[in-house]
């Protein structure tokens, strides 16, 4: 159950019990009742309660044993100043506050209704658990944590599940403070709470929080304490709206990669967009130098032993200026393709609207986009009228000189990341939707939806209130001031771009080597050494596949937590590469 335990003589638990706080205990008693300090194992790292050790030096000492690639705790510290004196270049002051709910006065009401069911963890969610956490940026639980955890009175893990796919959607862990020490406090904290950053469903962590908090008061504990960092203002308003206040309680932590972020203080790049930021992060772990020439655009050079690689983001000096224009020319990208061998849909330019309703009376579906252009920008897709062929031409013309028309293929939409000619991740993008709870109107849906894909991503990730959709909507035979019936899923966007609000389900582990082969090959034709590719497939364990076009410049956080960054800077700088790497923050 716990690590670094100390075992404690009759009688002690009576006498601490009489007590009302720890702080009640002189430092003698408090010293002879716990001769060594408490520290939980939570998976991530250990909790470590720091009013249970006799001194700095303990804590300080037992802090710097921390295991490589976790993350500890120390909480409730009583002299954070003394520990930090006693290892200044080992520890740090985590730049967080401490929030705490009062359980024995706060009515947490009636759960709200939106999908979700909470119920304890079990050992085979974990690997959906850890996908949450990694995509997030945080340590994952040590292999077979929830297995091992289960039935113990200490630790308690919740997970969120969506009712209709029955997809993990969150997670959050409690520790009973009582169960674990024989607190005189009756307490317990709040930790590790993720969301999945893609999940449709609004209130996920907000009712995880009330579900734990719920479960504890239901075995009697006075308080839920809980860590937030500092400027997480999203997070810290819902707390507050909840109850919780801040208390002047503080956490040390160990100097590691893991919590870096933390204590070097601002950096210039902190601008720097999510596609950037996984490549720059990944190549100073490795030792190379990095600068920033422009944060707004992304671009930045690495250098190593006298090398020096210019990027804007995944784009780098790697790919000549030829073959990118391979991939920004639509008509291009699908003829060399076509020459290739690899199956395409059928294409046309268009100079006329005639030439356009023509291919539409051929096709009966298509789709209208521009011959360049990127992020979905002027891209219609499943046209089956004229009106409608005419109006997205229009909107196209604005984005390229140059229109395509394109027929229409039923499927799912995979884009695939190929690095150095070898498959690193592969992706199901969806378009964006949102989930009913039958009191929201569809724009109001959308416009909660749209905020917590912009949280998520930094803002690369809106679901726009434009004419494509509200024409995916009016297609579905409702209209934005609808109120959606609850548990209802109504895709908003035609097109599963990112940038429009889409999300992705990774699927590489899953993928069909004849989907991958037909991917590699495309990458050689095209002779980018990075390339996302877009096909759409039956299925991405099934064969069947036409591809729509290439990215030069992929996403590669998108994908996360597949390793595209690593394999990027291993294709830059192969002297560096290493079998693995860990996550960067928690």
């Amino acid at each position: 159950m716990s690590t670094g335990r100390t075992a404690l003589e009759p009688g002690d638990l009576t006498e601490m019990a009489s007590l009302k706080h720890w702080g009640d205990l002189p430092d003698r008693a408090r010293a002879a009742h716990l001769r060594e300090g408490v520290a939980i194992d939570c998976g991530w790292g250990r909790l470590l309660f720091g009013q249970t050790f006799s001194d700095a030096d303990d804590l300080a000492d037992a802090l710097q044993r921390e295991h490589d690639g976790q993350r500890d705790v120390a909480l409730y510290v009583r002299d954070p100043h003394v520990v930090l004196s006693r290892a200044p270049h080992a520890l740090f002051l985590d730049p967080s506050h401490t929030f705490r709910l009062n359980l024995e006065a706060n009515d947490l009401g009636i759960p709200i209704k939106n999908g979700v069911e909470i119920r304890e963890a079990h050992a085979d969610d974990q690997t959906a658990v850890n996908t949450i956490y990694l995509a997030r940026n945080m340590v994952p639980l040590s292999d077979g944590y929830i297995a091992a955890k289960e039935g113990d009175p200490a630790v308690t893990i919740l997970v969120a599940q969506e009712r209709a796919s029955r997809a993990i959607l969150g997670v959050v862990m409690g520790v009973d403070h009582k169960a674990a020490f024989a607190d005189p406090d009756n307490g317990a904290s709040l930790w590790a709470l993720a969301v999945d950053t893609q999940a449709k469903l609004p209130g996920v962590g907000r009712k995880l929080v009330e579900a734990l908090a719920r479960h504890f008061q239901k075995n009697r504990r006075s308080f839920m304490d809980l860590s937030v960092i500092h400027d997480n203002r999203e997070a810290i308003a819902l707390y507050n709206k909840l109850g919780f206040a801040q208390i002047p309680v503080y956490c040390v932590k160990k100097k590691n990669p893991v919590n870096e972020k933390l204590y070097i203080g601002p950096t210039s790049e902190e601008t720097l967009n999510p596609y950037a930021q996984i490549i720059v992060d990944e190549a100073r772990r490795r030792g190379v130098t990095v600068e920033i020439e422009d944060r707004v655009a992304g671009v930045f050079s690495l250098s190593l032993g006298g090398r020096l690689v210019s990027c804007r983001e995944s784009l780098s000096d790697l790919t000549s200026g030829v073959a990118m224009s391979r991939c920004d020319d639509k008509t291009l990208t699908h003829r060399l393709l076509a020459r290739a061998g690899l199956r395409v849909p059928a294409q046309a330019t268009v100079a006329r609207d005639e030439d356009a309703l023509d291919f539409l009376r051929t096709h009966t579906r298509i789709v209208v986009k521009p011959a360049r252009g990127e992020q979905g920008r002027g891209v219609f897709v499943d046209l089956t009228s004229k009106k409608k062929v005419l109006a997205a031409l229009k909107q196209a013309g604005a984005v390229s000189d140059q229109v395509l028309v394109e027929e229409y293929v039923t499927g799912r939409d995979l884009r695939i990341i190929v690095i150095g000619g070898d498959v690193v991740a592969a992706a199901i993008r969806k378009p964006a939707a949102i989930v009913g709870d039958g009191v929201h109107t569809i724009i109001e849906l959308i416009d909660k939806q749209s905020r917590r894909r912009a949280a998520a991503t930094r803002g690369e990730s809106m679901i726009p209130l434009d004419e494509e959709t509200e024409r995916a909507v009016l297609g579905a035979s409702y209209q934005l001031l609808d109120v959606l019936p609850a548990d209802t899923e109504l895709e908003v966007r035609k097109t599963a771009n990112l940038h429009t609000g889409g999300t992705m389900q990774d699927v590489t582990g899953e993928l069909h080597p004849k989907l991958a082969q037909a991917a590699c090959e495309a990458a050689r034709v095209l002779n980018m050494p990075v390339v996302g590719l877009d096909l759409i497939v039956k299925a991405p364990n099934r064969a069947h596949y036409r591809f729509i076009e290439a990215n030069e410049r992929p996403g590669l956080a998108n994908h996360e937590p597949a390793p595209t960054a690593e394999k990027f800077i291993d294709l830059l700088f192969p002297e560096t590469r290493t079998s693995g790497s860990g996550p960067t923050n928690v």
